[in-house]
């Protein structure tokens, strides 16, 4: 049933589409409807959104294939809230531009990617 991996791929669902929402209002309010022009908030919510997109896919597969040969709860655990706190400094990073925020939030994104890949290799 991959309970967590289904927890954090329904959290991760709500995310995208709280991220593209925040979007589509930033265009509509400045009138662009292809690439970023010269709007600074628009690049903003364009790259976390992308960003999110570029990253999330791959650690909920991880996840799952870990979840699915049984690894331990805990490292299971590990994988997911480094994913979404990983994702979510990340987030608040690029949206104030922030960079302390960012480099911690890229940090647990990779690391929710390299102990997925571990889980996998030598679980």
């Amino acid at each position: 049933m991959l309970p967590i991996t289904s927890t954090t791929a329904a959290l991760a669902a709500v995310v995208l589409v709280c991220l593209s929402i925040a979007v589509s209002l930033r265009r509509k309010k400045v009138g662009i409807k292809i690439g970023y022009s010269e709007d600074t908030a628009l690049m903003r919510r364009i790259r976390a959104q992308g960003n999110f997109i570029e990253y999330v896919p791959l650690a909920l597969i991880l996840l799952a294939l870990a979840e699915y040969r049984q690894a331990p709860a805990a490292m299971l655990w590990a994988i997911a809230c480094l994913l979404i706190a990983g994702r979510s400094l990340h987030f608040v990073g690029i949206m104030t531009g922030k960079t302390p925020l960012s480099a911690p939030g890229m940090i647990g994104t990779y690391g929710a990617l390299l102990i997925g890949a571990a889980a996998l290799m030598f679980g």
